[in-house]
């Protein structure tokens, strides 16, 4: 065999097998299963986007981004809530003081609301781009004189938080805009269950799951135990719960002058 029948082999085997390929490329993607279509949307959270119009929209604006009343969609309530466990509270007692009436709406009606308003909450935070580094001046608008009495009188920060201990040159170690998230949206510390069996034996430790059946846990030694209920006395630590009712009552004032005084803890 000549060099040149070598080379002329070799391309025609290249070909071969290139054929092939193909031909089974096509194979599969002719007989594979059609891709399932994009999920359908959750049927609450239009109920809810209705439901809200009808209700609150007059105030709130019917996307919820605030007319006469306030934005809801960057609401720390509305992030705080569990499937309208803070949102039908108000909904439910109204804010007399702030002009906002009770409405007798349904768990239903209010969970679909609440439904909506935490979709409205998720598409704005990935549509918001906020930069990592942010500057600080854009959110220094607040007094730190004004916020330091806050911390210590009408706020009670103080009764868990130190300048000089958890909170010693916190300004430090976050930049701007994670210091403002960390002070309204604290995280790390999780609630704590002590399930108490009718024999008085108590077990205790982080929630893992829990509802209105079934409570779960992680015990100190690692096993994972689940009870339910209805046979136990369950009580729940909750070391954040004071931060959750405070955001429903701080003013944006409040929020400006907290954040100044946490930026001069340097």
């Amino acid at each position: 065999m000549t060099p040149e029948d070598g080379v002329a082999s070799v391309r025609r085997r290249t070909k071969t097998l290139t054929l092939g390929v193909l031909s089974v490329l096509l194979i599969t993607i002719c007989t594979s299963p059609a891709r399932p279509q994009a999920d359908t949307p959750d049927p609450a959270i239009e109920r809810g986007h209705q439901q809200f119009g009808q209700a609150c929209g007059f105030c709130h604006g019917p996307d919820a981004t605030g007319a006469r009343g306030p934005d809801l969609v960057r609401s720390p309530l509305v992030a705080h809530d569990v499937k309208g466990d803070l949102i039908g509270q108000v909904i439910r007692d109204g804010r007399p003081d702030k002009g906002m009436p009770a409405m007798p709406l349904t768990d239903a009606q209010v969970s679909d609301i609440a439904a909506f308003l935490h979709t409205r909450a998720a598409e704005a935070l990935r549509s918001s781009g906020l930069p990592s580094v942010y500057p600080v001046e854009k959110l220094l608008t607040g007094n730190a004189d004004a916020g330091k009495a806050f911390f210590n009188g009408a706020g009670g920060c103080n009764k868990c938080h130190s300048p000089t201990g958890d909170l010693d040159k916190v300004a430090t170690k976050y930049s701007p805009i994670e210091l403002e998230a960390r002070m309204l949206y604290p995280d790390g510390r999780h609630t704590t269950a002590v399930v108490t069996l009718p024999s008085g034996e108590q077990i205790k430790g982080p929630v893992a799951h829990l509802d209105d059946f079934v409570v779960s846990l992680h015990e100190a030694s690692g096993w994972y135990r689940s009870f339910s209920r209805d046979g136990v006395k369950v009580e729940l630590q909750d070391p954040l719960a004071a931060h959750r009712e405070m955001l429903a009552k701080l003013t944006q004032a409040d929020v400006h002058n907290l954040f100044a005084y946490m930026e001069t803890l340097k």
